[in-house]
């Protein structure tokens, strides 16, 4: 297959479709390039949630102090696949460097000012694509269990609110009656109001995808090679070579090795994140919640409970952990005693970096290549914000954030 464009995307989740369609409303002609269907993956299997108050990096102090404990208990919200321990230890050192005071203070605002306006973005692009009704405006929260948690929060959600997120910490009676179907015992909760989520991930993806592919082709195949030529690019794969003038990687957790041959060693590895679901016709919450020991969220969605989290390093070859999926359900059951067997599960990959910073930017060989990956939990976030700063890399414009602290050039 011989194909020619004016710029490749090589990705079709939810970053890679959300550029495309900024470029081609702006009249540019666009190859999206991905061997599974649009919108799949990490795009499909999120918690929905539309997370402008996430301004805390992966890596912490705190994480940092309780690593070992993390790391070695089969219950914690943070494991390693020990097999995976070898080609993991260059990503770790950098996480635990990344995890010191100074760097998470750097991360935090770095994060803060690409999170600044997500929110509205996303109001604009559900418009745009004849989604707003999947987008719904009800807050998220926060559960705290105990009231040594309750205390200890005060100081992170202090500083939170010192990077522009809007926050409260309300009691057990605030909460039972923001989500009267929690238990009773909780100690109160983090309560963010202007926060918004997807009840239905995978439809808006479908959404999207649709608004794009009646514009711009779409081809079927893994890029495996890149070659830079005198007058662009040529992407190349089992079945495929497409000649473009210009091209993005936003293959997610897939971008490494194309990111290697366009010139940047980034040191891109992958989260294994999973879900659980079980179907009912009437919510058991009004609102994404998260239970914050725990590591998960729960996701009310159209027709169904999601719960999804956790965060299992492990590379993109090994099986799932059927631990890791008991865990989820055991958890959710310690809030819902009557959950059943769930109806379904899932494991999806994220494509992580140790600072929590996505990488956008031209490559080191040339701004005939943008890299556009590595977002971690917040590629639904992200998107229309990500899709907005590339845009203006190949327009030559001014971006709309602030790009220095996630240029591929930092590593």
């Amino acid at each position: 297959m011989r194909e020619t464009t004016d710029i490749a995307v090589i990705g079709a989740g939810v970053i890679g479709l959300t550029i495309a369609l900024e470029l081609i409303d702006r009249g540019r002609e666009v190859v999206l390039v991905d061997p599974n269907p649009p919108g799949t993956g990490a795009s499909y299997g999120n918690a929905g949630t539309i997370a402008g108050y996430a301004v805390s990096p992966v890596g912490t102090p705190d994480v940092l102090r309780s690593l070992p404990s993390l790391l070695f208990s089969r219950t914690s919200p943070l494991a390693i696949r020990h097999r995976a321990l070898p080609s993991l230890l260059p990503w770790l050192l950098r996480f635990l460097r990344q995890s010191l005071p100074g760097a998470t203070a750097r991360n935090a605002q770095a994060l803060a000012l690409l999170l600044a306006d997500a929110g509205e973005r996303w109001d604009d692009l559900a418009l745009r694509v004849s989604g707003a009704g999947i987008l719904q405006r009800r807050g998220c929260l926060y559960l705290l269990e105990t009231p040594e948690a309750l205390r200890a929060a005060e100081a992170e959600m202090t500083r939170r609110r010192a990077l522009g997120v809007e926050v409260e910490l309300i009691g057990p009676d605030r909460l039972a009656e923001l989500e009267p179907g929690l238990p009773g015992h909780l100690a109160g909760a983090a309560f963010f109001p202007g926060a918004t989520f997807l009840d239905d991930p995978g439809r808006m993806m479908r959404l999207i995808a649709g608004s794009v592919l009646g514009r711009a082709r779409l081809l079927p195949r893994r890029a495996d090679r890149l070659t830079r030529g005198p007058d662009g690019v040529v992407v190349e794969g089992p079945g495929l070579h497409l000649h473009a003038k210009r091209v993005v990687i936003a293959a997610g957790a897939h971008s490494r090795a194309l990111a290697r041959q366009a010139g940047d060693r980034i040191p891109l590895d992958t989260e294994r994140g999973y879900h659980v679901e079980w179907d009912m016709a009437e919510p058991l919450l009004n609102r994404p919640c998260c239970p914050t020991a725990r590591g998960f969220y729960f996701c009310p969605m159209a027709g169904r409970l999601r719960v999804a989290g956790t965060v299992e390093l492990g590379g993109l070859t090994l099986p799932p952990s059927p631990h890791r999926v008991r865990n989820l359900v055991e958890g959710a059951r310690a809030f819902f005693p009557d959950l059943g067997e769930p109806d379904r599960e899932w494991m999806g990959f994220r494509p992580s970096l140790p600072d929590s910073l996505p990488v956008i930017g031209p490559s080191r060989g040339g701004d005939d290549v943008i890299l556009a990956f590595g977002h971690g939990h917040l590629g639904v976030t992200l998107a229309p914000v990500t899709a907005s700063i590339v845009l203006s890399m190949i327009q030559g414009s001014t971006p709309p954030a602030d790009t220095r602290a996630i240029r591929p050039e930092r590593y």
